[in-house]
Formats: C-alpha cells, structure tokens, sequence
C-alpha cells in the first residue's frame, strides 16, 4: 500500500523527525519547512543516489556546482526578466492572493467547465477561501527573489540581483568551461545539485511545493542534427527505471505530454513524470503532481549567452557576453550550438513521493496496527538499529556497542536501549530501518547475534564476525 494522503505523511515527518515546519517557535513561515535529522538524511542518501547513478554510473556525465547568485544579466538574457511570470489575482472581499491559470484548471477539473481551455471566465469562479467571485484584473507577478548586493543605496539598480529559479543556467554559462577542462566531444552532459527560489504566488501542499527548493539537474548537449525527440524519450525512460528502482510503484507513476500551448518559452517539447500525490481525490486526473520534467530546450540558452552576429550588418545578439558557446566538431569541421536535452528532478518532491509509496501499516499478532515505512535500503536514514536486549546488564550493552562503532564506517547504523525490544521494533519500523540487530544473553556464548529484518518480520541468526558482510549485501550501501 501506499499513504492515503499527503497528511498522513506530514503526521509521520513531524512525530519522527523526517521534516520539521520552519520558525515553529515563532508561528512558521508559510511553506517554509526543516529537514529533521532523519529527513536530512533521506534527502542527501536521495541525492547521492541520484550522482552516483548519473555521474558515476555512466561515462558521458560530468558534474558542476555554480554559484546561487549569478550575474543579473544571466537572467535578462535567459529571459527569465522577461517571461517568468504567473497570473496573479486577488480576492477583493477576502483579500486572498491566487495564481489566476489554477484557479481555472481546478474550476474545469471540478466538472464546472468542459477544459481549462474554455472554462468560464475568472468572475464565475469562486474564491476558495470566502466563496465570493469579486476579483482583481489578472496582472503578471515575476516569481524571482530578489536581493541587493555590495554597500550600495537599495533603490540604486546596480545592487538588483536575484536568487537563481533554476540551476540551469549556472550549467549553461559554464558549458565551455566543463568542455574544454574535460576534453569532452558531444554528446555529454553536466549534472548540479542544488537550492532554487521562486516566489511562488500559492505555495503548500507540505514540502511539494516551496518558495525555496533543491534541484537535481541535467543538461544533455548534443548535436543539431541528433534526434532529439526521441532523446527526450530515451530520458523518460531512464528516469522511470531511476524511481521504480528504488521503490516507486509504477502504476504510480503518469507520463503527461505537455500541450504546446502550455510550453515553456525555450521549450520545444516537455513531458512531465508525474507523481499521485492526492490517491483520496476521485478524479484520477487531479490525482497527479508533477514529480519532474524532461524538456527539448533546443540551443536557446547557449545562443542566448553568445556573444555573435545577429546578422550579416555585424550587430550582436549578446553585446554583454565575452564568450562564445559554440562547439567545433573535429570531424566534421564544423561549428554549431549545441541542442539540450533537460532532465530536471526535485529532491523535496522525491523524497515526499518516495515516504508516500514507502508507507505502509501491518497488523501484529496482538492485533495492533504499526506503521512501516518500506523504503528502499539504498535511501533508508538509518541502514541498522542495534539493541541490547537487556540494558542493565554491562556485558550486553558493551558487545551491542562495539557491534554499533564497527558498522558505522561502512553503514549509517545507530544504538538505541530507550525501550523495550517490541517499542524498539516498531519505533525502527516507522522511521524505515531495514534491519535491527540484538544482542541477548546468548550472544555473550555463541557470539552471534539476531538479525530482524523490517518488511518480513523474519529474524536469523548471524555471526557477530561476519556481521558486516552480512548487512552489506543486502543494504546495498555504496559510498
């Protein structure tokens, strides 16, 4: 099974400490959220997945960490100043602020109009939260953050800059950098993780969606004359072997084929990997959130940062660049701007997908219900729990700690004799730990200890020697 719904989540998160709300003691911020330490744990054991699967597992990706705050000019020339707007709106009764495109795609998707397409127009929609249908003009709402840098007045515009809404760009005006240092020929890509900011009009929804959010992002260059298209396709493909594999349920899985109208601006074509994040919703099709996106972004961005004629008088599209990020092929003598192919994957809405289908809840023989988060050993927070069996007994405790400090350079492992066996179970059961081991009175004689292990509830008698071993294969740590 998977959780019901995203609260049941947010309940778990907040009780075990996956993911805490943001400035708690001061009333929060909205959409603001803390990783716990068991959250902190799953995302970084996410994103280290993901490098190693992507960097390392293969021979054609480098990696890149830029900076946050970029040029201003990145993002004039990105068009991000430009066309990176939502329609905002207001209630003027209740003075509640909406994206305006939302407002209408829930109002088609309730049944009130055939598709978000003809919908009826805003003033028959009415106000989630008042009910009333008394709005303001539709107006364009840039979802940058900006800042202000140096000791400079702040209405002076030289200190405008902004915090990055994607990391893409970060990788796009280090395209020659990362080609000629790494001696890289197309096709090739270059791999970030990293914070993103967008002043989203209507956050929520838990950590789904955030005014400040982690990316994990590829940009695959490739020819001109490659199929891209079909390359699109080869990503989704990758991406959806990538979730299945460590636990995603396929059938929870929708490919959705974004409408050309709906295209971003540099986008030729984009299909969205989406996630069921609302299974209590009847409506199938509002069931499903964007999970990630895979986009055909042509060679826009690198035109975009090039400094090169715009026509044949010698007028510059880019007069603010020094560079020009083109690629000469070798064996065809010929220079051109490469194509890009753009898988881009969000931790937050990772890490919330994979604890939704991890959820699980199993009754004992006593009839009480537990709750057993199946993730996958890959990506658990805590690899092994080890438990003396009989806390005040020196000998036993001593063993189950030594046993802990010889795991731990190998595997996240922890100790833990806060309670009886059964509440300790159950408490390493509800976090996802894939294996307890205890150590008992028997263990001081035989020198073997019992292995529990987390979806079966079955338990082996293992070596405390080959223990190690043991726990290595079938946690599949890889460091």
């Amino acid at each position: 099974m998977a959780a019901p719904n995203i609260e049941t989540v947010v309940s778990l998160s907040k009780r075990r400490g996956f993911v805490f709300p943001s400035s708690e003691i001061y009333g929060g911020l909205g959409s603001a959220w803390d990783y716990g330490p068991l959250g902190v744990e799953l995302a970084n054991n996410i994103k280290r997945a993901w490098w190693r699967w992507l960097v390392y597992g293969r021979d054609d990706i480098e990696g890149l960490d830029s900076s946050i705050i970029l040029n201003r000019l990145v993002w004039k020339y990105s068009e991000h100043e430009a066309t990176f707007n939502d329609p905002l709106v207001d209630c003027r009764e209740c003075k509640s602020r909406f994206r305006a495109d939302k407002l209408l795609e829930e109002f088609a998707a309730a049944g009130d109009a055939a598709s978000v397409d003809d919908a009826a127009t805003l003033s028959t929609v009415k106000c989630p939260n008042c009910g009333k249908t008394n709005w303001t003009e539709p107006r364009p709402f840039n979802m940058m953050l900006q800042t202000r840098l140096g000791a400079v007045a702040e209405d002076d515009p030289a200190s405008l800059a902004y915090l990055r809404p994607e990391t893409a760009q970060g990788i796009f005006i280090n395209f020659l950098n990362v080609q000629t240092t790494m001696r890289r020929k197309l096709p090739f890509g270059v791999a970030q993780v990293g914070k993103s900011f967008r002043n989203e009009i209507t956050p929520g929804n838990f950590i789904l969606r955030t005014r400040e959010f982690e990316q994990m992002e590829m940009e695959y260059f490739v020819a001109p004359d490659a199929e891209h298209l079909r390359l699109v396709d080869y990503w989704v493909e990758q991406y959806l072997g990538w979730y299945t594999g460590l636990g995603l349920a396929r059938e929870n899985l929708f490919l959705y084929e974004v409408p050309q109208e709906k295209l971003a601006h540099y986008s030729r074509r984009t299909v969205d990997i989406m996630y069921r994040y609302f299974p209590e919703r009847p409506e199938e099709e509002r069931q499903w959130e964007e999970l990630m996106g895979i986009a055909y972004r042509t060679d826009y961005d690198l035109t975009q940062h090039s400094n090169k004629p715009e026509d044949g008088e010698g007028k510059r599209r880019n007069p603010d660049s020094t560079a020009d990020l083109s690629y000469f092929d070798e064996a065809t003598k010929q220079r051109f701007y490469p194509h890009v192919v753009e898988p881009a994957a969000g931790v937050n809405r990772s890490l919330l997908a994979f604890l939704m289908d991890a959820y699980d809840e199993r009754t004992t023989d006593k009839g009480e219900k537990r709750v057993v988060l199946k993730l996958h050993p890959e990506l658990s927070p805590i690899k092994v729990a080890v438990l003396p069996l009989a806390k005040n007994k020196p000998e036993i405790v001593s063993m189950a700690r030594q046993l802990k400090a010889e795991l731990q350079p190998s595997m996240r492992a922890v100790y833990d004799d806060t309670g009886g066996i059964g509440k300790l179970y159950a408490r390493q059961d509800e976090i996802g730990t894939p294996f307890c081991v205890t150590v008992d009175h028997q263990s001081l004689e035989d020198e073997a200890v019992t292995v529990r292990d987390r979806d079966t509830w079955g338990q082996e008698r293992v070596r405390a020697a080959e223990l190690a071993d043991y726990l290595r294969k079938r946690v599949e740590v890889r460091y």
